[in-house]
């Protein structure tokens, strides 16, 4: 598969390395810090900087929708996490989504569906961000928990970091990734809160918790 710039830059911040700001440009900075990536993974090719499946993010949404998984919702991510934690996979698996040119692929970002894995809390029907509204079916704690290890459990078997740039919700994808979305606010508001919240420090939270799944995972 073909990576862009934007990929490149994600994937040396997601490393910790300074590629310059996300603006899908191949500049000096990006140049080095793909340089730097690649020395530092001892390899030859700028491509193999990625996993072999081409899988570099994963995003986090909610469904919109009522507890209890459709079919329009397994076609649009590669997992669900049901109201009680459980994780239900989606029609396709993460590999359909190497490439969105054939149209056969899990469609849960707009125009950032190449790479990018997608999981969801099946949950937020009738929920409104202004005034704040939790709707018919809220996120559950259960939820958050299922989310975490099934990210963490995506992170570890495509070699994803857990980081702002390749582990975030629909919500930071415009803000962090400068790929233009649609007034998406998902996931900006956990339970226990009252109104959403900024969504890089929700989408921090939400990444604490798949650290901790990861050394879980570990042990």
């Amino acid at each position: 598969m073909t990576f862009t710039a934007r990929d490149y830059q994600a994937r040396c911040w997601a490393h910790g390395i300074d590629a310059g700001p996300i603006d899908n440009a191949w500049g000096p900075r990006t140049q080095a810090g793909v340089r730097a990536l690649m020395e530092r993974k001892g390899v030859e090719e700028p491509e193999q900087v990625f996993h072999p499946s081409g899988l570099h993010r994963i995003i986090m949404h909610w469904t919109a929708g009522a507890y209890g998984d459709i079919a329009m919702e397994r076609d649009a991510y590669h997992a669900l996490i049901a109201r009680d934690g459980r994780v239900i996979l989606g029609t396709k698996p993460p590999e359909a989504n190497r490439s969105a040119q054939d149209g056969i692929y899990a469609q849960h970002t707009r125009w950032l569906n190449t790479g990018s894995i997608g999981v969801a809390v099946d949950a937020m029907a009738d929920a409104r961000e202004v005034p704040f509204d939790w709707g018919s079916a809220p996120v559950t704690r259960a939820q958050i928990d299922g989310l975490a290890r099934a990210v963490a459990d995506f992170a570890e078997t495509y070699d994803i970091p857990v980081s702002r740039y390749s582990t975030l919700t629909h919500a930071e994808v415009q803000p962090t990734l400068g790929v233009r979305q649609r007034w998406k606010w998902d996931i900006t508001v956990l339970p226990g809160m009252t109104k959403p919240g900024d969504p890089v420090a929700v989408g921090d939270a939400i990444r604490e918790r798949v650290t901790e799944a990861l050394v879980a995972l570990a042990e």
